[in-house]
């Protein structure tokens, strides 16, 4: 149906896919992706370092396969799947491929390392790695009306939204086991009195869902590992997180292609059978990623060395850091394999 036939008012994951991923749209734009926001990639080279260690404790467990994957989901111009085979020791290097999964095509001169593809590629042996990918998968939002009727919110070109028919279906299952819009947790009683909050948003994270299993499913053999922005069903934002990006700076989700359109993942929703999840910070903690000040006696022994550290020692506290980068939500999903034992939760 064209635009013009329903006065310009759309699903916001029709608006999405449109302003985010059609012709002229944000992710097809020559600056790309760090053109806008700054994600733990660009933050610093240790965090590509840290995903280089968690591909050889893969290879490891995979018994050191003759080509092992590195697919990267939403590579952007390929800053991280270019910075994890830099950082391989030799012997893995030499068996890694590094495929970079991304709809705007790749930067000019792509690395010859490195396969550009719209898909993962089918029967990859490695690691999957999406970060801050599903947080750009498009989905619809809801909110409650004055009736206490949860409907699809509807928007226009320039950001005006109106709400539009009751949500059905399967995305009304899925707010049911995921998002109940009552004012209560998933799996709880809504408010004593029956009356629900007018206003009360929620993000149809089914399309997400569907997205995750397709990758895990692409694997041939591996982890597949999600990081993002994340919430849980016992803690969902009342009115939601749908926001925008342009140039360094959060602002209104418009959808004309001019900003970035992203909203926090429900990765408890996402996660299939046998995940494990955890913070980035224990995850960026268990791969060596710390945030400690190197010890003073090393200025004067060796004061390049010491300066060197006390950078890393600052970057690791920003991809670590409360409130911050650190609190972000990694879902690790094994396929054939075992989680590696110091990526699991405690107990």
């Amino acid at each position: 149906m064209r635009h013009e036939e329903t006065g310009g008012w759309r699903g916001w994951r029709q608006a999405s896919e449109e302003a985010l991923y059609g012709p002229g749209g944000f992710y097809r734009r020559p600056e790309g992706p760090a053109g806008h926001f700054r994600t733990s990639v660009h933050a610093s080279p240790l965090f590509a370092r840290a995903v280089a260690r968690l591909l050889c404790r893969v290879d490891e467990a995979l018994g050191r396969p003759g080509e092992l994957a590195f697919v990267d989901m939403g590579a952007g111009r390929g800053e991280l799947v270019t910075g994890v085979l830099d950082a391989l020791p030799a012997d893995v290097a030499s068996r890694a491929r590094g495929y970079a999964v991304e709809l705007a095509g790749p930067p000019a001169g792509p690395d010859p390392r490195v396969t550009w593809c719209a898909e993962p590629p089918s029967g990859a042996v490695g690691l999957l790695f999406a970060n801050e990918w599903l947080d750009n998968v498009p989905l619809d939002v809801a909110e409650v009306d004055e009736a206490g009727v949860p409907r699809l919110v509807l928007v226009r070109e320039d950001g005006t939204e109106r709400l539009g028919e009751p949500v059905s279906g399967e995305d009304a299952a899925w707010l049911r086991s995921w998002w109940p819009l009552d004012g209560g947790p998933a799996g709880e009683a809504g408010e004593a009195d029956g009356v629900v909050p007018v206003g009360l948003r929620a993000e149809i994270g089914r399309t997400r869902d569907a997205a995750w299993a397709r990758a895990v499913a692409s694997l041939g053999r591996g982890l597949a590992v999600a990081v993002d922005y994340a919430h849980r069903a016992d803690a969902r934002p009342p009115f939601g997180t749908l926001t925008g990006f342009r140039e360094g700076r959060e602002t209104r989700p418009v959808p004309d292609g001019s900003c970035d359109i992203t909203a926090h993942v429900a990765l408890d929703a996402c996660a299939l059978p046998g995940a494990a999840r955890l913070t980035q910070r224990a995850a960026l903690r268990a791969l060596g990623v710390g945030g400690g000040r190197p010890p003073l006696s090393l200025a004067s022994t060796d004061p390049a060395a010491y300066v060197r550290a006390l950078a890393d020692a600052g970057a690791a506290g920003e991809l670590t850091a409360p409130g911050g980068l650190g609190d972000f939500g990694w879902l690790l999903q094994p396929v054939g394999i075992e989680v590696p034992g110091e990526l699991l939760p405690p107990g």
